[in-house]
């Protein structure tokens, strides 16, 4: 995200300018508005203007709106963020009080105000504004005749590409036929990956697959390399990892972003951190099921009682529209990193999010058991 122009108090009013550069920053953008919020744009909408003829003809022009939010939808595929509400700068087309939609796309300017930069806000402005974060590792993920193309960056996991295909079994006369479909297969991902998967933004490219799909697929791609000197696959061969999944499914991502080879080439990335984060909850909630808790209630109640070491929440919970809520939440994490706790905000975009999300999107690993939170009902 390019940061134009910052003019607010911390815990007051102001605005910021800003400039969205990838997927990334819309869903950040997404994470940053709230509603009661405003947004300032330029709009291009079709208006009806006086012919020669003394008919009308529809035109379009470029419009300068202010929107109050109300509601907002983003599209991640489409990497748009659409944002709902009525307009409250005046102009010749469009009247104060109206309903309008802003669409914010990628290169496209736009200006936030809001009535509190409380420090969540904050939080996500700088991690917005921060050069060296972008999309860290392409995934590959697949098993015969079935492979999708991810791209994980340090907010959103995004699907660039679903390649399927029929393969006959592998038996008898039918061999000469799996062999050909699956080259067929095996070409198509190939075309997939070097289209999606930009070795000058990602770490490193991961191939996983249950079975031999992977080590195939791999031998495949390196044969192709050689013979048609695809330049980014032979300099880059040594960022390529291979990875043993259960399925081809995009639930099996996270045991890619678990294995120790991927880690280490990402361990410092947003992702890798949720990962290892919710790992160790995990753990300790099976070792030492007093040490862990999940749910609002026992969550807070531990830290009532010093007892929250690490907490995990997910950022659906600060996007609640009661703005009490939300400021809950906020002041929440404030008060956990206050009292020596960590807190950890997951992006609901990948999958240890999703995973934190069916455990009611909090929890935490604690300083010294409570097993008496058991008996407090959720």
């Amino acid at each position: 995200m390019k940061i134009v122009r910052r003019d607010f108090v911390p815990d007051g009013p102001g605005s910021v300018k800003m400039v969205p550069d990838e997927a990334d920053d819309l869903w950040l953008a997404y994470n940053l508005i709230a509603e009661g919020d405003s947004v300032l744009a330029v709009t291009v909408r079709k208006v009806l203007r006086e012919a020669a003829s003394g008919g009308r003809d529809a035109e379009r022009v470029k419009l300068k709106l202010e929107i109050k939010v109300e509601a907002m939808d983003y599209d991640k595929e489409g990497s748009v963020l659409r944002i709902r509400g009525k307009n409250i700068l005046e102009n010749e087309h469009v009247k104060i009080g109206a309903f309008h939609t802003l669409e914010i796309e990628l290169h496209r300017p736009f200006v936030l105000r809001k009535e509190v930069w409380d420090s969540l806000a904050l939080d996500v402005l700088r991690q917005a504004s921060d050069p060296t974060a972008s999309a860290d590792l392409g995934v590959v993920l697949m098993q015969e005749g079935l492979a999708s193309i991810f791209l994980v960056g340090k907010s959103v996991t995004t699907t660039r590409s679903r390649i399927e295909a029929s393969i006959p079994r592998k038996h008898g006369p039918a061999v000469a036929g799996y062999d050909k479909a699956l080259n067929k297969f095996f070409e198509n991902v190939l075309q997939a990956f070097l289209k999606h998967i930009d070795f000058k933004v990602v770490r490193c490219a991961v191939v996983a697959s249950p079975g031999f799909t992977k080590d195939q697929f791999h031998r495949h791609l390196m044969l192709e390399a050689e013979r048609k000197q695809l330049r980014t696959i032979i300099e880059n061969k040594s960022r390529i990892i291979l990875v043993h999944t259960t399925s081809g499914y995009k639930h099996s991502l996270r045991e890619v972003l678990d294995a120790p080879n991927v880690m280490n080439m990402i361990k410092d990335t947003k992702a890798a951190q949720e990962v290892r984060v919710l790992k160790d909850f995990f753990t300790m909630l099976s070792n030492e099921p007093a040490r862990a808790c999940y749910g609002p209630k026992h969550v807070e109640v531990a830290h009532e009682r010093m007892a929250v070491q690490t907490l995990l929440i997910t950022d659906e919970l600060f996007r609640n529209a009661d703005v009490v809520t939300r400021k809950k939440y906020v002041n929440f994490v404030k008060s956990v990193k206050a009292s020596g706790g960590t807190a950890h905000i997951f992006s609901s975009m990948h999958v240890s999010g999703e995973q934190l999300a069916q455990l009611t999107g909090i929890a935490a690993i604690l300083r010294f058991p409570l097993p008496d939170l058991e008996d407090i009902e959720m």
